[in-house]
């Protein structure tokens, strides 16, 4: 199997209350209204987006790697509001490991209603039904709480904490949480899942 098998055209995935979909130039007026809060940025990576260019240029990256069929971000599309509300990614994919790793962003407006959850859970079901995988990790620095439920509900387990891994944003070093599901522990907790709906 090759990264280009699974991702040369991201496959559509839809759950109860999202759908996840390849993101387009027309969700940077959305994206940059979520990820222009500091408090989205607080505990990831990345800084706010100064202007909707920021977005738009992070759009358009993800557009490339897409061509490219590389390992790329779902869009997550709010069904009753018809809003870009955030993005899910696999990345580090191991292929002869059967490992990858999953990382996310929500808009704040949507935080609290078991949305990641709901696409966490979609996602995990993919990597391991499609992708073949043996394992799934998430990490987050050890104060976002929230990112820590969400992986816990989504049937990971705490693994341990590295201790000043990062230094976050270039400034103070923060600790990182690992949190991972094996597939026979998705087994056990997940119901079969349901025939895939056609690429999209």
């Amino acid at each position: 199997m090759e990264i280009a098998d699974v991702f040369g055209n991201l496959p559509f995935l839809e759950t109860e209350r999202l759908v996840l979909r390849k993101v387009t130039l027309s969700d940077a007026e959305d994206l940059y209204e979520y990820a222009s809060d500091p408090e989205v940025s607080r505990y990831l990576p990345w800084r706010p987006h100064q202007s909707i260019e920021d977005s738009r240029q992070f759009l358009t990256m993800i557009a490339g790697a897409y061509d490219r069929a590389e390992l790329a971000p779902w869009g997550l599309q709010h069904k009753e509001d018809r809003k870009f509300i955030g993005t899910i990614t696999f990345h580090d994919w191991s292929i002869p490991d059967a490992r990858a790793e999953i990382g996310y962003a929500l808009s704040r407006s949507y935080w609290g209603k078991g949305l990641m959850t709901e696409a966490g859970r979609a996602v995990v079901t993919f990597g391991f039904t499609v992708m073949e995988l043996n394992r799934i990790q998430a990490r987050c620095i050890v104060e976002n709480v929230g990112s820590s439920r969400v992986m816990e509900k989504i049937g990971m387990s705490y693994e341990g904490t590295l201790r000043e891994y990062t230094r976050h944003h270039g400034e103070s070093f923060a600790g990182i949480a690992f949190y991972a599901i094996l597939r026979r522990e998705y087994e056990a907790l997940y119901p079969p899942p349901p025939v895939p709906t056609s690429a999209g």
